[in-house]
């Protein structure tokens, strides 16, 4: 029902003019509607108590994740486990990825599990990152996870194991590390790095295990041994130092091992 904005007297339904005082009257609009956009996930990593959290919001969207990795989730959500080919079994255990990795679809909030590790966002924008053993952790249902054969001698040496994951195409993928992730840039550059905290590198990016100086004598007496050398044009993604929460972790574990031994003897 309207009413005269001039003398308040009645409006009827489709009149043009006030019928008391002739005042024009104002049509009214309805406000529009606002849309939510479909096919939209959105990452998030939360701090709670300390412990880092990985929050996904999903609106008719669906998103990939580690087995085991669900914490709790709430809204119009339906979980889905594929059982994988054999090809993909072979390459779970070589890797020590979960065979199974589920996926969630609908629409409404995940929560993954907490943990004392970083979680980093990675945004492919239609390339291919090749992962460290255990960082993959969500990525978006469009980011293609597949395997990368690493050299023998590479593989043998350097630790990072004869097959690793690899994400490729657009979308986000969620990566787990011990510390806190920097980036490094090389322009047909070499990177060497003695451990195994390189978490992922571009595809243009070669691995090899290398001696950490000339030749084997001086090698050994360098007490560097052999290293990981990263050689090419692109990018790699380091975590030279582990968080405050990991690093008492592996104090703490590293004292109660001692004490083990002692009692033993």
């Amino acid at each position: 029902m309207a009413y005269c904005s001039n003398c308040g007297n009645e409006i009827k339904a489709g009149a043009v003019f006030c019928g008391n005082c002739g005042t024009p009257v104002v049509q009214q609009t309805a406000a529009p509607v606002a849309q939510t956009p479909a096919g939209q996930v959105t990452f998030d990593v939360v701090n709670r108590e300390r412990l880092n959290m990985v929050k996904v919001d999903l609106v008719n969207a669906s998103f990939r994740y580690e087995a085991g990795a669900m914490h709790y989730m709430q809204g119009n959500l339906e979980l889905e486990s594929n059982v994988p080919s054999v090809g993909k079994m072979f390459k779970s255990m070589v890797t020590k990825e979960k065979i199974i990795k589920p996926v969630i679809s609908g629409t409404g909030t995940v929560f993954l599990q907490p943990s004392f590790g970083e979680f980093t966002i990675l945004d492919l924008q239609n390339d291919e990152w090749i992962l460290d053993q255990g960082a993959y952790y969500a990525s978006e249902i469009n980011v293609e996870i597949g395997a990368y054969t690493n050299r023998a001698i590479s593989a043998m040496f350097s630790g990072e194991k004869w097959i690793q994951t690899v994400v490729a195409g657009t979308g986000k993928v969620i990566i787990t590390s011990a510390g806190p992730l920097e980036e490094i840039t090389l322009n047909n550059d070499k990177l060497v790095v003695d451990g195994r905290f390189a978490v992922a590198r571009t595809s243009g990016i070669d691995l090899k295990v290398t001696k950490a100086s000339r030749g084997i004598f001086s090698t050994v007496l360098s007490g560097e041994g052999l290293v990981n050398s990263f050689t090419g044009t692109g990018k790699v993604l380091i975590a030279p130092v582990d968080n405050y929460f990991n690093t008492l972790i592996s104090v703490v574990r590293n004292i109660d091992y001692k004490i083990q031994n002692l009692s033993k003897n």
